[in-house]
């Protein structure tokens, strides 16, 4: 099968490639989950923090945003002791501050989803990239994105990591057009 440049030999990173990067999410409760986790990824790979994505999910009590906002000082002394998630206690922090956000968007919105998929007018934007050097960092979207979610009183969600998400979560798709996902995800509208 080709794949995009980015993918190792690991199953696990091959199984995401193939049936998660790009495929576009609508459900709250993942795409809350999601922008921590790449919030979690700043100044490490991607890679590390799949290979810790069970243990996150475990921790942060399935990234339940209403669990989430009641934590108190031993439960964030409790992360930071967790050896199976990365222990930054400003990471750590920024997950509690993004449930309260993330709660009053839901508030404003009616749904997460309905907010964060306007900045591509609900629908996937298809790149047709040929090769993994011209897949960008950042674009204005994911800069006008990074600026808003800023300005809610999110954390570690910087237009870099906002891009990334957006790839994640099927707001682009930037599989490059010789790897076999690419035609199935241009497929889903």
């Amino acid at each position: 099968m080709n794949r995009c440049g980015w993918v190792n030999q690991d199953p696990l990173y091959i199984d995401y490639h193939d049936h998660e990067w790009g495929v576009p999410v609508y459900d709250d409760r993942l795409l809350f989950e999601y922008l921590n986790l790449e919030g979690a990824q700043a100044g490490l790979s991607w890679y590390t923090i799949l290979k810790k994505r069970a243990n996150y999910r475990k921790a942060f009590d399935n990234f339940d945003p209403k669990k989430i906002i009641k934590y108190d000082e031993r439960k964030i002394e409790e992360l930071l002791h967790n050896e199976g998630i990365v222990r930054n206690k400003l990471k750590i922090n920024a997950v509690i501050t993004n449930a309260q956000a993330f709660l009053q968007v839901i508030g404003e919105f009616g749904s997460f989803s309905d907010y964060i998929w306007s900045f591509v007018d609900g629908k996937p934007i298809q790149n047709h990239f040929k090769d993994m050097g011209e897949v960008p960092a950042t674009t204005e979207i994911s800069d006008r994105m990074s600026k808003d979610l800023k300005k809610r009183g999110f954390k570690f969600v910087g237009s870099t990591i906002c891009y990334a998400y957006m790839q994640a979560v099927g707001m682009v798709n930037d599989h490059i057009v010789c790897c076999d996902c690419y035609k199935k995800m241009t497929a889903m509208k």
